[in-house]
């Protein structure tokens, strides 16, 4: 499933070799891990910058105790490139938007938004949940990279996945929270589809579609579990007709000015890699 490869230095850009033992594996399980996708030099030359803009932008302050089981799971904080000229060169990374369109089979994607996953140190559980519940999007062309800012071991609370669970119709109508544990679980052991979790090395990222179910455990360890996310869409995706609240939410936010059943091409969702030129 996996392939090592030599990374430069400091690289965003280069192609990085798919096999198609690999896509294929995507296509089918609904997301694939990748080796050495980024170079340890490449991660240490943007995380503190990640790092610094999460903690600036952060409007969680309240105690753990006191917090929602969502807000346990992690800081969360979204389109950092838009402040940030150094985190806009990470996540405008041709390298992983060619990863992506090539895993969907899409001629280009287009960026949908960023996301800062910062699970702190002794953090909660993330529920089960599948990332399009909240998306208003008009195809299921959508993918995740999960991009860890350091060696996650199991005890920091790396991503789980329900393999082929994309391909299922069940838990489509939960956000994340305790209830969505429970009861996606319960529907996910009915099918059969069992949990994929593996500790991932530096510079070893995740792919998933949008409507993988995936979760990940609590943070066991002391150190905050670092990850930053760039969500893609086919570069020819078209805004849908919000379903609940947190797709309109999505629109107002991720897609403002698009206009349902057009293609979504704002300003911030530019297209970051075309086979098209």
């Amino acid at each position: 499933m996996t392939v090592a490869t030599a990374a430069p230095k400091v690289d965003l850009d280069s192609r990085y070799p798919l096999t198609e033992e690999q896509i294929r594996f995507y296509r089918e399980n609904g997301f694939v891990k990748l080796k050495a996708v980024l170079s340890a030099e490449t991660i240490a030359a943007y995380a503190p910058d990640i790092t610094r803009k999460v903690h600036e932008l952060n409007t969680l302050h309240l105690p753990m105790e006191e917090r929602t089981t969502y807000q346990k799971a992690f800081l969360q904080v979204m389109n950092i490139w838009r402040e940030s000229a150094v985190v806009k060169e990470f996540v405008f990374s041709k390298r992983l938007a060619r990863i992506a369109a090539e895993l969907m089979g899409t001629s280009g994607v287009r960026m949908y938004h960023d996301q800062a996953l910062y699970k702190e140190g002794r953090g909660g559980f993330t529920p089960w949940h599948a990332d399009q519940y909240y998306w208003p999007l008009a195809s299921a062309h959508s993918i995740t990279a999960w991009i860890p800012l350091q060696k996650t071991p199991m005890e920091m609370g790396p991503l789980a996945f329900a393999p082929k669970s994309h391909l299922h119709d069940v838990g489509r109508d939960m956000e994340i929270s305790d209830k969505s544990q429970q009861q996606i679980e319960k529907q996910l052991l009915a099918k059969g589809l069992g949990q994929f979790e593996e500790p991932f090395e530096l510079g070893e990222l995740s792919f998933h579609a949008g409507w993988t179910f995936h979760r990940a455990g609590r943070n066991l360890t002391d150190k905050p579990r670092e990850v930053m996310t760039v969500i893609y869409m086919d570069e020819d995706m078209r805004l849908a007709a919000p379903r609940n609240e947190n797709q309109q939410a999505d629109w107002d936010g991720w897609c403002p000015g698009a206009t349902v059943g057009e293609l979504i091409q704002t300003p911030i969702n530019p297209v970051l890699w075309s086979s098209r030129g």
